[in-house]
């Protein structure tokens, strides 16, 4: 799969796209684009907060099915837990929680909490980084896209992007990611189309001003004075400063829990006015092939540690927007590559598996359990896994759809394919508060295609700025299907013509590259 380069500031551990052009602190501050950036942001419209659960939790020692419950003790004795020791849900008498999850079945009960049952895809893919690129792309099994679907989104709601960003129209990132290097959900068809911050100490020494140690030497000195200029030239680290210090939390976050601290963040920055509009949040660990509960107690042990973690963030991040007034416009939802094998092995531990349950959390979510409890068939072996219910992808296009209020008929620019929709969320409108039109306009279009959707001809305009220039097309696999043109090009407005008439119907990227200058425009073929 083809990465793409960024640069990291280490002082930070912020990531930035190639997207500010170079501009010098000083040029910047004299900007219409930087006064905009210092101003008081309003609030955006609907969030998306993600939480990747990485390693593959394991599903049925997460959500148990009691009505299966002696089944799955003779399948797993290594790591069943105590039926007497479960926590019951509100309405369903047939479903239990790990006893490490009392917030999320406070939020279960107070109707804030849905558990989708059975998630996963077809043909399950059982190495970590091919499906956690398949869930990050929203790929087939067999398929290997370039770009993920947050990407895909983010670039057809803003397909200016990078050229002339941030901008006074759209001064925010588009979207963050916190405890991790730049994941491919976030990868548009160019270039990534998010903010990353390495880990959330990073961020408060940034917010704090606050630099790590530099050696007592010449060459620490020169360290610290390029950590200097580096922070004082991301335009987007001091957006979101502002963003942060504009608020404060109204609930305190327990400091040893890493995946809450990620979560105090995102809140203060959502008060704070920030208008962007997903976040991605980590917490590692869920690879439990051994020692996943403690001998003498199956309550404890790694997975018991992980999911308390879990549970007492989500709660607590929960708890803070509502404090915050800003709980209506924030949904969160839990990932995960896979889940593990009905039977548990030697190791008091369990292999990779298939379909495992989801969560989403909010006050607009509609609550309660979608789905079945996961059939356990007495005779299961070592090949056996739970069975899929929900496809993941049917998620996102309801969330883009619901949530997000992405017009039905641009849904296919970013799931590519058609997918059912779930019933995810309860008395919602699609009312959003940020223009999308505006959205589309943001930034400076350096490439005009029409018609869009084209049956034959394409109508390509651009301008150059003198120099060599490339205009490539690429279809959502990258694969290079044709070079419209590539060579020196004069300054100034140019066209060309495209025949895709030989083309099957779908979708297309035309990459725009002249110098530091890139763009894509998304093309539809009918």
């Amino acid at each position: 799969m083809k990465r793409r380069h960024f640069i990291k500031y280490s002082a930070t551990g912020i990531v930035i796209p190639s997207l500010i052009h170079g501009f010098q602190f000083k040029a910047l501050s004299a900007s219409p684009v930087f006064n905009a950036l210092q101003q008081k942001n309003t609030d955006t419209d609907r969030v998306l907060v993600m939480i990747q659960l990485g390693g593959g939790n394991d599903g049925l020692n997460t959500v148990i099915p009691l009505d299966a419950y002696d089944t799955l003790a003779s399948l797993r004795p290594q790591v069943i837990l105590p039926q007497n020791e479960l926590l019951s849900l509100s309405a369903y008498e047939n479903v239990g929680l790990h006893p490490a999850m009392t917030g999320m079945q406070q939020l279960f009960n107070d109707g804030k909490l849905k558990i989708l049952q059975g998630v996963g895809y077809p043909n399950q893919n059982y190495s970590h980084f091919r499906s956690t690129d398949i869930w990050m792309s929203g790929a087939n099994e067999n398929e290997y896209l370039q770009t993920g679907w947050a990407g895909r989104y983010l670039h057809n709601e803003y397909p200016n992007f990078p050229y002339d960003y941030p901008n006074a129209q759209v001064t925010d990132p588009l979207a963050i990611e916190i405890g991790f290097s730049q994941s491919y959900v976030f990868q548009g068809p160019l270039t990534a189309m998010a903010v990353t911050l390495s880990d959330a100490e990073s961020f408060y020494n940034l917010a704090n001003g606050i630099q790590s140690p530099v050696p007592d030497t010449p060459a620490g000195e020169q360290l610290s004075y390029v950590r200097l200029i580096a922070q004082q030239s991301n335009a987007y680290g001091q957006v979101m400063i502002n963003a942060y210090n504009g608020s404060d939390n109204s609930i305190a976050y327990p400091d040893e829990n890493e995946l809450a601290q990620q979560l105090r963040i995102v809140a203060r920055m959502i008060a704070g006015g920030l208008k962007t509009r997903i976040y991605l949040v980590h917490l590692d660990g869920f690879d439990n092939h051994d020692t996943q509960v403690e001998y003498d107690n199956h309550s404890l042990g790694e997975h018991a540690l992980l999911l308390s973690r879990l549970s007492e963030a989500i709660q607590i991040f929960q708890s803070d927007l509502e404090g915050l007034n800003i709980a209506d416009r924030v949904m969160g939802m839990t990932f995960s590559e896979f889940g593990r094998r009905i039977i548990s092995n030697d190791s008091r531990g369990t292999d990779h598996g298939a379909a495992a349950p989801l969560f989403m959390f909010g006050t607009a979510v509609e609550a309660g359990i979608l789905g079945e409890n996961p059939e356990i068939p007495a005779e299961a072996d070592e090949d056996t896994n739970v069975a899929m219910q929900q496809d993941f992808r049917s998620i996102y296009a309801t969330i883009l759809r619901d949530w997000f209020c992405v017009p039905q008929e641009e849904l296919l620019l970013t799931t590519l394919q058609d997918h059912p929709f779930l019933p995810l969320f309860s008395n919602i409108d699609c009312v959003p508060v940020i223009d999308h039109i505006q959205n589309q306009q943001a930034g400076t279009a350096l490439l005009h295609c029409f018609p869009n959707p084209v049956l034959d001809v394409l109508h390509i305009e651009y301008t150059s700025m003198e120099g060599p220039l490339s205009i490539m097309a690429y279809d959502p696999q990258g694969h290079l299907l044709a070079s419209i043109f590539n060579g020196f090009m004069p300054a100034g407005h140019h066209k060309q013509l495209w025949d895709m008439s030989h083309l099957p119907a779908g979708i297309y990227y035309l990459h725009y590259l002249q110098g530091a200058d890139k763009q894509t425009k998304t093309i539809v073929k009918k």
